[in-house]
């Protein structure tokens, strides 16, 4: 027994739209410089444990104006259907900081390999390989993890198995992807509870069956009391895509030392600026900057007017023009919660119903009421004696 339409809201999780058309160029010149000091970009392929080759970036000082030979790292994570591009913000406020930034695009997203996402699960296997590059490297002092929506629950994932990671940076996390899917149901559908139920049950075992994890198992809340690692969480307060309840609870389940803010906005908004001061501080005294740069070799010549800029506007890139992203930067053109929506209001249209009809269609464009039986007979393809 199959419930119609249900049986391609997989991809709405799963295989979101994928952003790999971006231009390298987007992921900035190969030197720039920020506040009067010069850093180059390095492009890195890694092998994760699935053989799938990852597509990495790694922003540091150049050579002559790096202070000391290691330097503290933050690896960015990615949300959903986005990709490294949405690390360049972070580029801007750590770099001058002495804090170096790795990103990537993991499995599944950007221009790496891999057919499918897992909203963390295979992620968190990305950040073991890019955690053990980065420590073989012998240029990386301390790293820290900041992750947005699906790669802040790929950090908590990946939080309780490596307490050698200095800092993390949550922002709209999940708690539980089963429950999140849940609201997410009921939110864009009209259907009765047990029909929801039955649904996530498909979705669930579609999933399964073609990326090899289990929905129920990606469960940061069962991770998070047995991880030290100190955390900051950040929820947006309208965020009705990933409810703030989701970090409150994670905020107020975790073991190790944590704070929380909460701001105004959506899932997807621009943060504002006293979020993003607060994850400087953070990572300054999380991966104990101070401790390891030496202050008094902090300063260097001008860099010549040949050096660009690196240019971020709005969360996106060298670019003003938004229309010409796919879903890059930390606001994105086509939301996760778009995306959500639209997948589930696709899956409902081929299974005969809406899910928000317009009151203002006419009567004669309006779907009939069903009764109980044709309800059943049109979802789950019964018949009265299939009951």
């Amino acid at each position: 027994m199959e419930i119609k339409g249900y049986s391609d809201l997989w991809k709405a999780i799963i295989r979101p739209p994928r952003n790999d058309d971006y231009d390298d160029a987007e992921l900035g010149p190969p030197e720039f410089q920020i506040k009067g000091r010069r850093f180059k970009r390095t492009d890195v392929d890694l092998v994760n444990d699935r053989e799938l080759t990852i597509k990495c970036t790694h922003y540091e000082p150049i050579d002559s104006q790096r202070p000391c030979k290691e330097l503290p790292c933050v690896l960015y994570l990615h949300g959903n259907a986005s990709s490294r591009t949405e690390a360049m913000p972070a580029v801007k406020l750590l770099l001058p900081e002495d804090i170096t930034v790795f990103t990537l695009d993991f499995a599944g997203s950007g221009k790496s390999d891999g057919e499918y996402i897992s909203l963390g699960w295979y992620e968190r296997d990305d950040v073991a390989t890019a955690v053990e590059y980065l420590r073989d490297l012998g240029t990386v002092a301390t790293i820290g993890l900041w992750g947005r929506s699906m790669g802040a629950v790929t950090a908590l994932l990946h939080s309780d198995r490596d307490p050698s990671i200095a800092g993390i940076v949550c922002d709209s996390a999940f708690s539980d992807l089963k429950k999140l899917s849940s609201q997410l149901a009921k939110k864009y559908t009209k259907m009765p509870g047990f029909v929801v139920s039955m649904g996530t049950k498909f979705i669930a075992k579609s999933v399964k069956d073609r990326a090899k994890f289990q929905l129920a198992k990606v469960k940061p809340i069962d991770h998070i009391d047995k991880a030290f690692v100190p955390i900051l969480f950040g929820h947006a307060k309208e965020d009705d895509f990933i409810l703030p309840s989701h970090s409150e609870e994670l905020h107020e389940k975790y073991a190790g030392d944590k704070n929380y803010i909460s701001f105004e906005g959506d899932h997807n908004s621009t943060r504002p600026a006293f979020f993003d001061d607060s994850v400087v501080i953070f990572f300054i005294n999380s991966l104990q900057v101070h401790n390891i740069v030496p202050q008094d070799k902090k300063h260097f010549d001008a860099p010549p007017s040949s050096v660009p800029d690196f240019d971020v506007s709005d969360g996106f890139a060298f670019d003003d023009d938004m229309d010409q992203y796919y879903n890059g930067g930390f606001g994105q053109d086509i939301s996760e919660e778009d995306m959500i929506k639209m997948a589930m209001e696709e899956s409902l249209k081929s299974a005969g119903m809406e899910s928000h009809p317009d009151p203002s269609a006419p009567e004669e464009a309006k779907q009939p009421e069903q009764t109980e039986d044709e309800f059943l007979a049109d979802v789950f393809g019964l018949n009265d004696g299939d009951k």
